[in-house]
């Protein structure tokens, strides 16, 4: 059988800094989310019926053929090189990645999986619980201790969902018309109607899913994600959480800390079908690795790839 190349050696299992490394992507790209549309990185403009990137109007070159002094045949040039050209090819990447390394995307850049992890935090510390649907606390902390909740961060958890449900509903709306005009109402309490229907809509809707769905939003509704797992699940030789089985025993006495440290809410030393939303976050292996450092002891979670991949798959 084909034999991948491996990067479980030079990604995770020694690196103790692999969480601070993963904040500083996600991090970059929810600015970059934020501040694309400002700088006519990329977006949609409704006004103009046509997307501009990166400064520059990105049409489909009909013009000249509207206005009769164009062939057919460049037009369909155009088409080809200025649609499927592109979308092919981010395609093409974006099921690369996902073949191989599967929801990396998801836990390492997508914003919305910043806000799960962000509010899943500070409902723990209002509560035990990472969602209001959990059936028992996690009052544990990785390194044994135990958390101290309080009721008080409740408030941060609404200041949160609010806060990050409208902050996207205007990010949202600046995709589809100019952000200086939506900016520029918003600070002067001067928006259109529409406008001010569109961002509450969107910031009522956008609340109730971060406040009641989040990482459930995530592992059954998010087409995108969905998508990567499927992709992800056809590869048997594809980067996968390892658990080591025959060294098992050496998880007594730890209180599941992998598992508390899931933000898709997943038990990580499952098989890789009981792991279809997994994220590749690393923070299980993170958990892990504090714990069995402890006992002297190597993680038992570890990210594998290739024929490694494919007997942990194939269980």
């Amino acid at each position: 059988m084909t034999s991948y190349p491996s990067i479980a050696k030079i990604t995770v299992s020694v690196d103790p800094k692999l969480q601070l490394k993963r904040r500083i992507t996600q991090t970059s790209f929810f600015i970059l989310f934020i501040i694309t549309p400002i700088f006519d990185l990329l977006r949609l403009d409704l006004h103009l019926g046509h997307f501009i990137f990166l400064g520059q109007n990105w049409t489909l070159g009909l013009d000249a053929l509207q206005a009769g002094e164009g062939s057919v045949a460049e037009a369909v040039i155009n088409i080809f090189l200025r649609v499927f050209l592109p979308f092919f090819g981010l395609a093409t990447a974006f099921l690369w990645v996902a073949w191989k390394y599967g929801r990396l995307y998801c836990g390492w850049l997508c914003p919305h999986f910043s806000v799960v992890e962000t509010i899943n935090g500070l409902m723990r510390k209002a509560s035990g619980k990472f969602s209001i649907w959990d059936k028992k606390k996690s009052l544990n902390k990785v390194d044994g201790s135990k958390i101290e909740t309080d009721k008080r961060y409740w408030w941060l958890v609404y200041i949160a969902v609010v806060g990050f449900a409208f902050l996207w509903a205007v990010v949202f709306l600046t995709y589809l018309l100019p952000p200086k005009e939506i900016y520029y109402n918003l600070v002067h309490f001067s928006l259109t109607r529409n406008q001010m229907i569109f961002i509450g809509a969107a910031t009522i809707l956008l609340s109730i899913e971060f406040m009641f769905a989040r990482h459930f939003f995530c592992r059954f509704a998010c087409a995108v994600g969905v998508f990567q797992s499927l992709v992800w699940m056809a590869n048997k030789h594809a980067m996968v959480v390892s658990f080591d089985r025959k060294n098992a025993l050496q998880c007594q006495g730890c209180h599941v800390a992998c598992e508390d440290e899931c933000p898709m809410r997943l038990k990580p030393r499952s098989i890789k079908r009981y792991m279809f939303n997994c994220t590749e976050c690393g923070r299980c292996l993170s958990a892990c690795k504090q714990v069995q450092n402890k006992n002297d002891h190597a993680s038992l979670l570890t990210w594998k790839d290739g024929q490694s991949a494919f007997q942990e798959s194939d269980r």
